[in-house]
């Protein structure tokens, strides 16, 4: 007989996500820019990158962690996620197999997901650029996944993806130069070191094209 897993034990879904005007002032900021502002933290592993290009993630992090190569839980989380929430999936290292495609995409887009960020593989990979939800992920893989019911899950806990601890509710960008997740409670003043390191950048070409160099501008001589 098989032993049914109750997924209420281990789901969460009532904690505060980041404010909408403030992913809203995060969608324009290139993820490098915020990784430095916010004193090199946040960036989640290279390995996961855009698998549909030119679209941008920016939202507050559903955190799943799911048993490896089962995408039962992100069924699920797709079920009690919010509208602007981006889905941060850890597959409990089993990262080959396509734990997403288009249906999944299209029930995304339904539901107002904003993205999703997996620590393992997709496939449909171009049908999911015509879908139209971002997705951010190690790469394509055609090998299935299952659906045990009996197997243990989280939903709306924090997830390790790399070196970095992902809280349900931080926010989440990624663009074509990878994914950052910034501490909710301190988005605000990242977003603002943001900006201005943005501005001083601007500066630094100005002056770049009027012909002073990379060792000037930074005080490199010694």
């Amino acid at each position: 007989m098989t032993i049914l897993f109750d997924p209420k034990l281990t789901t969460s879904s009532d904690f505060a996500r980041v404010p909408a005007e403030v992913v809203e002032r995060a969608r324009g900021l290139p993820t490098a820019t915020l990784h430095e502002a916010g004193g090199k933290l946040g960036a989640l592993p290279s390995s996961i990158g855009p698998v549909t290009p030119g679209l941008i993630a920016a939202g507050p992090a559903l955190t799943v962690h799911s048993p490896g190569g089962d995408n039962l839980w992100l069924h699920r989380a797709l079920e009690i996620a919010q509208p602007g929430d981006v889905m941060v999936v850890y597959t409990s290292g089993a990262f080959d197999f396509g734990y997403w495609g288009e249906i999944m995409s299209t029930a995304a887009r339904a539901k107002g997901v904003a993205g999703l960020v997996i620590d393992g593989c997709v496939r449909d990979g171009a049908l999911l650029t015509d879908v139209g939800v971002p997705v951010f992920a190690r790469g394509l893989s055609i090998r299935g996944t299952g659906k045990d019911f009996g197997a243990t899950g989280w939903i709306g806990h924090p997830v390790l993806l790399g070196n970095t601890v992902v809280h349900p509710g931080d926010l989440i960008v990624g663009d074509e130069d990878g994914v950052v997740c910034l501490p909710r409670e301190d988005a605000v003043r990242i977003l603002d070191a943001s900006v201005a390191r943005e501005t001083a950048e601007q500066e630094q070409i100005r002056r770049l094209e009027a012909g002073e160099t990379t060792m000037t501008i930074f005080g490199f001589h010694r």
